[in-house]
């Protein structure tokens, strides 16, 4: 029987717009322990493991990855705490590590169900480390058979392609739905990234915050559906799915539940396609346990 939930207007709907055993590849965890730039106001002094939970049941899905949504501060307690709360073997974290983290703590935070670390250098108010510490710390990550996660911009993309073919370990490019349109296909980021995916160690993440659906978007990321099916047509089985929601930009206007898996649809329109972006690919990248027949039948 599907799960059902409330909308934004009130009303209920079926959640099965997510295939059973699916993965939300990018929640993120409102807690006053993690300092970022929105209303305190929307913060919880300590989210529960009901809170993290009613997350999960919101976007639909089975599993999740915590990905720290801003990039001040190295503490990763909440993204460790979010992994307790909903299981090591239904949850993974992406952390945010200073340059000088030490063996023992990359160990520990191994052992917390970490399975990548993220630069957020999109913007530099954002960003903990810059370009010349990617390097230093994928080499180190490498060694726990961790990704990297980059948030970059599809310039910072083209200028640092050297840079990228050095790296040792996986490679996520994060939200790269949002290449800048109409050029998308020409810019050379696209280049790059379909290049560095020929090697088998790199991932394309597409990320559909609700921002992208809402009435006055279009100026922000236009219609993505076109790059976004162009990365599912190369490498269908190196993309994986983040709804990016809840989001702390916006911590008060909600969507409706329904919008979070739209675009996902419009994008990837085949069935047992999505069936693989969900489920199977995410499985396979953040080191999931193999997904059990239970889990995918309900």
């Amino acid at each position: 029987m599907d799960v059902v939930y409330p909308n934004s207007s009130g009303t209920r709907r079926p959640a099965s717009a997510a295939p059973a055993g699916a993965c939300d590849a990018h929640m993120h965890i409102y807690d006053r322990r993690f300092a970022l730039h929105g209303s305190p106001d929307a913060m919880v002094d300590r989210a529960t493991a009901d809170d993290y939970r009613l997350l999960q049941q919101r976007i639909g899905t089975r599993r999740t990855v915590v990905v720290q949504p801003r990039v001040h501060g190295t503490d990763n307690s909440v993204t460790l705490d979010a992994i307790r709360a909903l299981g090591p073997a239904q949850t993974r974290g992406v952390a945010v590590v200073h340059p000088d983290v030490s063996d023992a703590e990359l160990e520990r935070l191994h052992a917390g169900g970490i399975r990548g670390i993220r630069f957020t250098l999109y913007t530099s108010a954002n960003a903990a480390t810059d370009f010349s510490m990617v390097e230093p710390l994928a080499q180190r990550v490498h060694a726990f058979g961790w990704h990297v996660q980059l948030h970059w911009s599809a310039d910072q993309i083209a200028a640092h392609a050297d840079l990228l073919a050095r790296l040792p370990c996986t490679i996520v490019f994060d939200h790269l739905a949002r290449l800048p349109l109409p050029d998308a296909l020409s810019h050379r980021a696209f280049d790059v990234v379909s290049r560095l995916r020929d090697n088998g160690r790199t991932w394309v993440k597409l990320s559909g915050p609700y921002l992208d659906s809402k009435a006055g978007a279009a100026g922000r990321y236009a219609d993505t559906t076109a790059i976004a099916r162009a990365w599912v047509r190369q490498a269908p089985e190196r993309v994986v799915w983040g709804s990016d929601w809840p989001h702390p930009t916006e911590p008060v206007n909600k969507p409706d539940d329904a919008v979070l898996f739209d675009l996902l649809g419009q994008w990837v329109p085949d069935e047992a396609t999505r069936h693989r972006v969900l489920v199977d690919n995410p499985a396979q990248l953040y080191d999931f346990p193999e997904t059990t027949k239970t889990e995918t039948s309900e």
